[in-house]
Parts: C-alpha cells; structure tokens; sequence
C-alpha cells in the first residue's frame, strides 16, 4: 500500500482524474487529491472527496493547515507524488522552481518521488520550451509519463493526450511496490533519449484494390515501442498498416509503403536509438494501375523497382542515430544471414529471428543478437518479454 498525492490540473482532461482516484483505490492505494484553481474549472471538490474519501486541499492559505506547516506535511505524508494532468503551465512552473499556490509549494517542498502525466493541445506539447522543461524535469529525477497521441477535445490530432487511468497506474506500478526500492531515475534509465522505432509491414499497391504485403503483425515493434516508453523514453512509432492500440507514452505515425516509411523515419530525425522492427517490402510496383486490374486476358505482367533500404539509409547519414539496431526475419541460416546484413548495412546490431513458423503473427519470439561483440542466442519468450529484454540492453549500451 502506498499513499498517493495527487495534484489535479487545469485542463478537460483533468475528469480522468476522479478515474484514477477509483482505479487507485480499488488497488489498495490511499489517494489525498489537490485541486489547483485550474482544475477546479473542470472537477469539483466534492466529487474528488466523494471518491477518495479523504478531503480535498485546494488553497495556500487555509489558516488551520497552515498553522501546522500544512503544505510540508502533505508533501512529506505521501509515498508519491502524482500530477495529472500536468499542464504546460504546471511543467513549466516545476522546472522554473516557481511556488506560488498549494500545488506548486508541495511540489517544490517534496521529499518524494513525483511523477508527472502530461495533458495538452499537441502544438503546445511539441513546443521547444514545454520540451525543453521536459528535459530539465527529467534531468531532475521527475518521470514523465510521455502523453498518448489522438484525437483531443481541440479538434486537432497527435500525441498531447492524457494515457487512460488504468494506463497510468500500471505504468507507476514498480513505484507504488513497497518493497521495490526503484527511484524514478532508475526506473526510466532512457529518460532525456529519443527512440525510433518502425513496426509492421508495408503494403506496396498494384492498383487501387490489391497490394504485395506480408505476414508482418507488428506486434514485436508494438512492444518495443511500448517498453521504451515505459523507460523513459520519448518514442517514435512508424507503423505499418496493422491493427494495433497505439502504447502509451507513444507518438504513432501511421503509413502504407515502404517510401512513406522511410519519408517519416528521416522526418523524425534526430534521434537517440533507431530500432527498425518493420518488414519493409524490399520491391515495389513501378507503375501500379489507376483502376482495378480484371483478370480477363490472363495475369498480368508487374515491372518492379527498389524500395529505398530505410537502414543503410540512416547508417549513412551524419546524423545517424548513437545506436542503430536492424532486425532481420530469415527462414534459414538466420545467424549467418543476420551477420552478412549487419556489415552489408553498417548497423550497429542485428536482431535475427526465425520467421519459418507461426513468429510473424505469434505472441512469442527467439532471437539472436548480433552485434560486434558476437552472437548472443536469447531463449524462446514473449514478444513483451524480449522487448524489455532488448530496451534494457539498449539503456546499458548508451548509458
């Protein structure tokens, strides 16, 4: 059981708030919940006191509390201390040190792990200076659970939004664990990186009904994604057309061929750590139809041409990613086809895998590493378990 402080901000996301106080509760952790003015505009007290049964702190300068150093007591009482949503005003008063109402002063006078979970229109998210306070919070030990990306309340699109609830608390898990002893700067040893990663298949149009794919589900990138997030990273997830939630914490972007992908892979450049999970259609039709093919008068006859090779790509470029990882799927001769690839595409490591069974829709995975080191041969697990697997390997690589 660990107690939690929870400071609600002012945004429309701050309804999911009296949700997390539920999801907290029902998992065993007390919850204190301080409203900021903000806040207030969006959730009321009562309802906040209703659901965590426990009163809810909103001014500075209730005369009682403070007679007693109220704001050193609330921030010293709690196991953790949680701000959600955390708006941009609020990242950015914790990064200038400013404390100038009850939120702010318990968070300047904490002894406590604090987390953060940002909420916010995406242009305001991807501004330099919300980024920049981003990075000094967590440069500060802070972890920042990065937002989800969708649709918001604005209109617009993109990552800003707040992760669900029950999304947070399994992603604050290790810190609620009394036992755990995981600091938040050792829970997210990729705090302050960025991380690339491509996942799923292309599809590569022969006319506007028919495309070559391939059995890729994207499943594996999905979680490596995911597992990157998870530690701290700030994640780029180039999809293939799968149909996957997008993880949390993850800017998604979605595309179809091999030349979008390689188009946003170079946009979302620099980047600390590219991971380039997808199976990317080596050809492409070179003139694909304007309207549907019929059979009629047999099968046709298709002109291929190359597909732009995403990772020798990057290996070339002079901002080319720290770590560059490729993954390679063969059906034989996995480990010497993985190492021909890694010197063919001057990357730093090759993940090969198997792909003759069921891995390319399948929940588990074994795959080799093949870095300059050597071969490591990691045993058959879930694709979760060698996505963790591997962004721990990655952290202790660029530490």
């Amino acid at each position: 059981m660990s107690r939690i402080l929870l400071i609600v901000g002012g945004g429309i996301a701050a309804y999911k708030a009296a949700e997390l106080i539920r999801h907290a509760r029902r998992a065993g952790h007390p919850v204190t919940p301080v409203l900021t003015a903000g806040g207030a505009h969006f959730v009321t007290p009562m309802s906040l006191a209703a659901l965590a049964e426990s009163p809810v702190y909103t001014s500075l300068w209730d005369l009682k509390d403070e007679s007693e150093m109220g704001h050193i007591q609330l921030s010293r009482a709690a196991d953790l201390v949680l701000v959600c949503p955390a708006t941009a005003d609020l990242l950015a008063k914790m990064a200038a040190g400013i404390a100038d109402d009850l939120a702010t002063t318990l968070l300047l006078a904490t002894d406590k792990p604090v987390v953060v979970a940002p909420a916010m229109n995406v242009r305001m998210w991807l501004h330099a200076a919300t980024q920049a306070n981003v990075a000094t919070l967590r440069a500060r030990g802070v972890t920042v659970l990065g937002p989800d990306e969708g649709d918001m309340a604005c209109g617009e699109h993109g990552p800003g939004r707040l992760p669900e609830p029950d999304d947070i608390l399994r992603r604050i898990a290790p810190m609620l664990e009394p036992d755990a002893a995981i600091s938040p700067v050792e829970a997210q040893p990729l705090a302050g990186r960025h991380v690339l990663v491509t996942a799923g298949p292309t599809h590569e149009p022969i006319d506007p009904v028919r495309v070559i794919a391939n059995r890729s589900s994207g499943k594996q990138g999905f979680a490596i994604a995911a597992a990157a997030a998870r530690a701290g990273a700030r994640v780029t997830l180039v999809a293939g057309p799968v149909a996957l939630p997008t993880p949390g914490g993850v800017a998604r972007i979605d595309v179809e061929t091999a030349q979008q992908m390689a188009d946003a892979v170079l946009a979302a450049l620099p980047a600390d750590v590219a991971i380039l999970v997808a199976a990317v259609a080596d050809w492409r039709i070179a003139n694909p139809a304007a309207t549907k093919m019929k059979k009629g008068g047999g099968p046709p006859t298709l002109a291929f041409a190359p597909n732009p090779d995403i990772l020798a790509t990057l290996a070339e470029r002079p901002d080319r990613p720290r770590l560059l990882v490729g993954f390679a799927a063969e059906t034989d001769d996995v480990v010497a086809n993985a190492t021909a690839k890694r010197a063919a595409k001057k990357a730093d490591w090759i993940v090969a895998n198997d792909v003759s069974g069921d891995v390319m829709g399948g929940t588990d995975n074994r795959v080799h590493l093949v870095s300059a080191a050597g071969v490591e041969d990691w045993p058959e697990a879930s694709k979760d378990a060698v996505a963790a697997q591997l962004i721990e390997r990655i952290a202790k690589e660029i530490a």
